[in-house]
């Protein structure tokens, strides 16, 4: 008992240097992780290069130099980092079939990327929910919407599903629908409707508002007021032509 006691003392005393040493350079390695990420963003932002990009390359990076700090304190602990890299490789090959709903969000995070069909601060139409885009990840979009809910989009189904940029353009077209029947003038009332809209401030001159008969159902006559505004202006336009639209349409 006192040799095994001796035997194992030794050892500890011995291999106690490789484990402290291997605790200080995790420490000091995430502490420099953290310091390489700052400085990283601050010369990417004094280079003005797009916020989508930074915040896509900076994940790439902390996550490259984490498995190499991971590999450097193993490599401490006297772990064989050839035979660890193999085992590490068929790991990695076994992870990557089991998860390759993830690899596809990461290619689709890529194409995102390179062909910025939206960057960060966009307001996109995309999956059925619609918001403005925070956070462009390696495997997810986080979109803001007008209800303050943060929805993370899973980049393989946003690279290959339909988006709607609203933001690629400084001015949309707001197009409405004002019904009446058919015992009013539509002339009186397509007159009264121009005038709205001309008299609008918000609304555009170029290109030149229109109100035009749309539709004629059973019941009632459909015009389509169709106006161009700036981006921002849309909902406040859209509820003044139609507040004033009440006083003129007879349903």
């Amino acid at each position: 008992m006192n040799n095994l006691f001796v035997h194992y003392f030794n050892f500890l005393v011995d291999y106690s240097p490789r484990v402290i040493s291997a605790i200080l350079i995790a420490l000091i390695g995430m502490w420099g992780i953290k310091i390489f990420s700052k400085v990283a963003e601050r010369i990417m932002i004094k280079r003005e290069i797009e916020p989508t990009l930074i915040q896509f390359i900076l994940d790439i990076l902390v996550w490259g130099v984490r498995i190499l700090l991971f590999v450097t304190v193993i490599s401490r602990l006297g772990i064989e980092t050839s035979s660890f890299v193999a085992i590490l490789g068929a790991i990695g090959l076994a992870v990557g079939m089991s998860l390759q709903g993830s690899l596809s969000n990461f290619a689709g995070g890529m194409l995102i990327i390179m062909f910025k069909p939206f960057k960060v601060g966009d307001n996109i139409e995309a999956q059925g929910e619609t918001g403005k885009v925070m956070e462009i990840h390696i495997f997810t979009t986080k979109i803001l919407t007008a209800q303050n809910q943060f929805i993370y989009i899973p980049n393989g189904a946003l690279s290959n599903g339909k988006i709607k940029n609203f933001s690629q353009k400084t001015t949309r077209r707001s197009d409405l629908i004002v019904r009446t029947n058919y015992s009013s003038d539509l002339k009186v009332v397509k007159s009264q409707l121009e005038a709205i809209v001309k008299g609008h401030t918000k609304v555009l001159k170029s290109p030149a508002p229109e109100v035009t008969v749309n539709e004629l159902t059973e019941t009632t006559v459909n015009f389509a007021v169709r106006v161009w505004v700036k981006n921002a202006d849309l909902a406040a336009v859209n509820s003044d032509i139609l507040e004033q639209s009440k006083g003129i349409v007879k349903l």
